[in-house]
């Protein structure tokens, strides 16, 4: 049995408790889900949580009626995976009514009850009848996706990888160089293995930056989704270094790369299932499959540069994916190419400012730097491990991660050691 959260309204928690239930559930999968409420405050909680991108693939539709309405629909239509059953009514009106619901009822259909009294020994004779679950009302959002993942999620599975995106604002704004540097540097840190794959087909530059020329890549996967597991995948992968794996682009035009929004969904399923980290390098366009890869991504990081153009593609960018992803984080925002002389830019708080967030990085314009990494194939920590971008790769790779920076013990001062002699 749950611990639930009390008070008059099934929302309040705060923005950060939310985010820290939610970032450890799992995606929910292709299932159907059927709802029957008494309360419209239920009702709501569970339309919530249908929207979230956890739930993007199941089937879910909330009605009115409590229990005697799903044992009226359930006599002539079949039960779904799961039913949700919320009821008012006394511990042992609501065994009653249950009695009814048995008969329609398909054995292999979970059902979930959200009920209105604490009460263990009805909690004890629900689970001894078959019941899932139950949940004392009120209920979050974050309640009902922790008990659908619970339910569906294998026994024993790992984990999935976490889903990292990068996109710029406008093209040529650096996100692929950050976005390959970042990668780079979870896989050095951290040990752990990161995929980084290139999604821009026709133009990417990962295996220019990583200096590799594998002979398939991203092009093979997307186009092969319907055999595509863990095993096709890891043949297409090539190494980049300790930890790091690459899925490139072909970076050819002999053929045109149109996708439906789908396109991409078994790829990632697939590289979530067997690696940590999965960082996407997302070109700077608009259409169905972008979209769908940055609303279902577990962070995503907006590179811009500080001129107006990028301030309103931030702009638009950030509103559009802060509606389609109520309950995570709003995109990170990372100002590119700082300082460009002779250049009028927009201060870095006046960008952020109207776009409601705090910047995560500002890396300065370093072209000979920048230039050299690029153009002999290597990441910038490899040139200079202690420039200032180099640093902030690191600030981001934490902060993307979960990950605390490490904090250096503080030096001992001459007067420190000398009063730790006397107190000897």
């Amino acid at each position: 049995m749950i611990d639930l959260p009390s008070g008059d309204s099934p929302y309040r928690l705060s923005d950060t408790d939310l985010r820290q239930r939610l970032d450890a559930l799992r995606p929910v999968p292709r299932i159907s889900i059927q709802a029957f409420c008494e309360t419209a405050a239920v009702g709501e909680a569970i339309e919530a949580a249908a929207g979230d991108r956890r739930m993007v693939k199941a089937h879910v539709r909330v009605h009115m009626g409590g229990i005697r309405a799903a044992v009226e629909h359930y006599a002539t239509a079949p039960t779904p995976n799961l039913v949700f059953l919320e009821s008012t009514l006394r511990p042992n009106e609501l065994l009653g009514e249950l009695e009814s619901l048995a008969d329609v009822c398909d054995p292999g259909s979970k059902v979930v009850i959200v009920g209105h009294h604490n009460d263990v020994s009805l909690y004890r004779e629900l689970t001894r009848r078959g019941v899932s679950e139950y949940m004392l009302a009120p209920v979050h959002l974050a309640d009902v996706l922790a008990i659908v993942s619970q339910l569906f999620m294998a026994e024993g599975s790992d984990p999935l990888g976490r889903i990292l995106a990068f996109v710029g604002a406008k093209g040529g704004a650096g996100a692929s160089t950050l976005c390959h540097n970042v990668g780079w540097t979870m896989a050095r840190l951290f040990g752990n293995d990161v995929l980084l794959a290139d999604l821009d087909l026709p133009f990417g530059t990962a295996n220019i930056d990583f200096d590799r020329d594998p002979p398939q890549g991203v092009a093979e996967a997307v186009f092969s989704a319907e055999r595509l597991d863990e095993v096709f995948l890891d043949r297409l992968l090539v190494s980049c270094a300790d930890h790091l794996s690459l899925l490139a682009a072909p970076s050819t035009l002999d053929r045109a790369y149109d996708f439906e929004a789908e396109a991409f969904s078994a790829l990632i399923d697939a590289a979530q299932r067997g690696t940590p980290h999965v960082v996407l390098d997302v070109p700077h366009v608009w259409n169905g499959w972008t979209r769908t890869v940055l609303e279902r991504a577990d962070e995503v990081v907006l590179v811009a540069e500080p001129d107006l153009a990028n301030l309103r593609n931030a702009k638009n960018l950030m509103d559009t994916l802060r509606k389609a992803r109520p309950n995570d984080r709003p995109p990170h925002l990372v100002l590119n190419r700082v300082g460009v002389p002779k250049r009028p830019e927009i201060a870095p708080a006046e960008f952020a400012e109207p776009l409601g967030v705090q910047l995560m990085a500002q890396i300065a314009f370093d072209p000979l730097v920048f230039g050299t990494a690029a153009n002999t194939g290597r990441m910038l920590a490899e040139l200079d491990g202690k420039h200032a971008a180099t640093l902030a790769f690191n600030e981001m790779a934490h902060a993307l991660t979960g990950r605390a920076v490490a904090k250096q013990a503080p030096k001992q001062t001459l007067g420190g050691l000398r009063a730790l002699m006397r107190r000897r």
